[in-house]
């Protein structure tokens, strides 16, 4: 078969297409981000935008199916990606006679839609079913498995830390694990499977999110944590920071949209589910224990929580050393380069120049479409600024501040920021 995977460079959408491609089948992947392996086809498309029909019949030439992965959770177009442009390519599939959709949307949201998300998905379900079209819309719950991306990394990172935080006001979900949702998208791919179907994806236990938690940090070979529970205060200032976060371009699973979304639960009946597909959901805890977690889910999770103070220690360092040049360090600086026999007006330009710089490198850094240029030009003018502080005051090497030693280890933060940068 050849099969349109929108949303294909996601958590569920890698995994369907790892699946697919296996068993023989052509994927053609549709994202916003650009294709990661030179041997897959791809297409970079934003849905939100593709709000016109006819631009999907391109797209959709000689597809047996379609899998809508597609999915934002928050600082996105979610109306255009959920509702408008994934109506103008169900209205698309109805045009080319492309007659089985997959749509995955989101648990509850038929039940209980209390944001713009579960809205938006719930208005999405409808798009989709008011076509004359094989439709199938399922609705997984947390997905869990050996990859991790939004909801299940962050259990992960939560696990690696101290103390277990247990957010306040947080109802019970129902982890799922990646493989159960894949076979549940390949049998309904085989000719004369079910059709305009919506099922709940709930794995079989439920369990509050902070046991969640706690069932990864044991699956990661650490002892148990103290559990604190957060006031409501310190819950919203952390969801706060996750809006902060996603303003400045950095996809995150904490921030308002979540806090609704956990206060709500993810939790539904898998009886419907297996009575269709015949499949069992397996127990989260139990396929866990079977692939017993490597010193790469390690380092991961404890990397996962350290990325945010990374990237914001790092890019207000660099903002703070050039407001700090322009103000109160400003004779600091000048003394330094007359001491290197630099004419004044030259040595005003560079601290100028300098400190100017330091802030645009430490604003970059913290805008996420922009980070990588950051991290680069923080690189760069680190290795500068050893050399020209080598050549015109040599002694900075035995200061013993170390103002010459301490960008190396400046360097190496650098290095990591680098190495963590990309989500998926």
């Amino acid at each position: 078969m050849r099969i349109l995977l929108v949303g294909g460079t996601g958590l569920i959408g890698s995994a369907i297409q790892a699946r697919l491609s296996a068993e023989g089948h052509e994927c053609v992947l549709v994202s916003r981000h650009p294709a990661v392996a030179a041997d897959t086809h791809h297409i970079t498309l934003d849905v939100a935008r593709t709000t016109d029909a006819s631009k999907w019949k391109g797209i959709l030439a000689g597809a047996d199916a379609v899998i809508n992965a597609a999915g934002a959770l928050q600082g996105q177009d979610m109306q255009g990606v959920h509702v408008t442009g994934s109506a103008a390519l169900y209205a698309a599939c109805e045009s080319a006679g492309v007659r089985r959709v997959i749509l995955f949307s989101a648990i509850g949201s038929n039940r209980d839609a209390r944001t713009d998300f579960s809205r938006s998905k719930r208005d999405g379900e409808a798009a989709l079913m008011e076509r004359d079209l094989d439709w199938v819309v399922l609705r997984p719950s947390v997905v869990v498995g050996r990859p991790a991306y939004g909801g299940s990394a962050l259990l992960r990172g939560l696990a690696s830390l101290p103390v277990l935080p247990a957010m306040p006001d947080t109802a019970a979900i129902q982890p799922v694990h990646l493989d159960d949702v894949v076979d549940t998208v390949v049998f309904f791919l085989q000719p004369g499977a079910p059709s305009r179907v919506a099922l709940d994806l709930a794995g079989p236990q439920r369990m509050a999110f902070s046991d969640a938690v706690a069932l990864f940090r044991s699956w990661l070979r650490w002892r148990p944590a103290y559990r604190l529970h957060l006031p409501s205060w310190a819950a919203s200032a952390f969801y706060r920071a996750g809006d902060l976060a996603q303003m400045l371009g950095w996809a995150t699973p904490v921030n308002s949209t979540a806090r609704v979304e956990m206060q709500r639960g993810a939790t539904g009946d898998p009886q419907p589910w297996r009575q269709v597909t015949g499949l069992g959901p397996r127990d989260v805890e139990l396929a866990l224990a079977r692939e017993p977690a490597s010193v790469q889910e390690r380092w991961f999770a404890r990397l996962y929580a350290l990325k945010p103070l990374i990237f914001g220690v790092f890019g207000l360092f660099w903002i703070g050393t050039g407001i700090i040049s322009l103000g109160p360090g400003w004779e600091t600086g000048m003394s330094l380069l007359r001491e290197g026999r630099l004419p004044e007006d030259v040595a005003a330009v560079t601290v100028t120049g300098g400190a100017l710089a330091d802030i645009v490198i430490g604003l970059a850094i913290l805008w996420r479409p922009l980070s990588r240029y950051g991290l680069w030009a923080a690189l760069i003018i680190s290795l500068t600024y050893a050399v020209i502080g080598t050549t015109l005051v040599p002694r900075l090497w035995s200061d013993p501040l170390g103002p010459m030693l301490k960008i190396w280890p400046v360097i190496m933060l650098n290095l990591v920021a680098m190495a963590i940068r990309e989500d998926r």
